[in-house]
């Protein structure tokens, strides 16, 4: 991996995990249990993350 694929992925990852914890909070704050709220989080951010891996298979 060259230094442009590495700072993207680290970029992915960044946005993921923003995602992750914006809608962690926002469900949490509809009044979801924190373990809901978690696992909702991580389902965004792996929504997040495949489609940014499936532009890469795409079009990289």
């Amino acid at each position: 991996m060259n230094t442009i694929q590495i700072l993207s992925l680290m970029l992915a990852l960044s946005i993921a995990s923003n995602i992750a914890i914006t809608a962690a909070l926002i469900v949490r704050a509809a009044g979801v249990g924190t373990a809901n709220a978690i696992l909702t989080g991580a389902g965004a951010a792996a929504t997040g993350l495949g489609l940014y891996f499936a532009a890469i298979a795409a079009y990289g």
